[in-house]
């Protein structure tokens, strides 16, 4: 940092860019700014190492920058704030980024003066060189992008914020168990009119006691079904986040 600092301005960008314009542009916000914007963003990385287990992140703790990978590799985990059996483990390596929280406080024009909790724990498992971006420049660099594209931003916002992922994962559980339950239920009615066709047509001397076998049968397949529904875990019904509203910006 301290030689690519005596260069001239413009090979000092020219430097960045062709290091870190690959890294920036795999963040789906970044990948259709103008170049403009892009040499803003490039100019503003600081460069940073880290040791072997040296954590970069912790889960619940502030973030104040957005990390983009160089080399190296790194553990991401998360408890999903301490709930009771979830544990997430990935890898990060060369491209990767990191403190992506860092994107829905930036995007929000509402958003408190109070950096976002990171939701992940990242953990340096060689040594890794690394990009950072502070949250005040990914600040500016978001409400200039904002003004530009604010309905983009609004999907991108929905895309990476945690509440927003959360509710849409409830969503698709719920709509996928009344599926289920609803595909169940034909199934085991289409079951039930089938052995009672059987058995009404049947003249076997032993017609009661077939009619008998079958009902308890299928009693009993209803009654299996319905412990296995009471057993399966309640999906949490979260209300819906409120829309962003990116008209904050447009109106000043």
């Amino acid at each position: 940092e301290n030689l690519v600092q005596t260069l001239p301005k413009d090979l000092r960008r020219d430097i960045k860019r062709h290091l870190c314009l690959g890294l920036v542009k795999r963040v789906p916000l970044f990948e259709n700014m103008d170049e403009r914007l892009l040499d803003a963003i490039c100019e503003r990385l600081r460069p940073t190492l880290y040791t072997e287990n040296e954590y970069i992140l912790r889960e619940g703790d502030p973030v104040d920058e957005m990390h983009f990978i160089l080399h190296g590799c790194l553990e991401s985990e998360t408890t999903d704030g301490g709930r009771s059996g979830f544990f997430n483990k990935v890898q990060l390596k060369e491209g990767a980024f990191c403190g992506d929280e860092l994107l829905t406080w930036a995007l929000d024009p509402k958003s408190a003066a109070n950096f976002p909790a990171s939701t992940r724990t990242v953990k340096a498992l060689t040594e890794v060189e690394a990009f950072a971006l502070c949250a005040e420049e990914l600040k500016f660099v978001a409400s200039q992008f904002r003004r530009l594209h604010s309905r983009q931003v609004q999907h991108t916002f929905r895309f990476y914020s945690q509440h927003w992922r959360t509710w849409a994962a409830c969503f698709i559980q719920a709509a996928w168990r009344r599926y289920y339950k609803r595909k169940m239920a034909e199934q085991h009615r289409k079951e039930e009119e089938a052995a009672n066709r059987q058995s009404s047509s049947s003249h076997h001397p032993s017609l009661a006691a077939t009619i008998y076998a079958s009902r308890f049968a299928a009693n009993a397949l209803r009654g299996v079904h319905r412990l296995r529904s009471r057993a399966s875990p309640t999906i949490v019904r979260l209300p819906k986040p409120p829309e962003p509203d990116f008209a904050v910006d447009e109106a000043d």
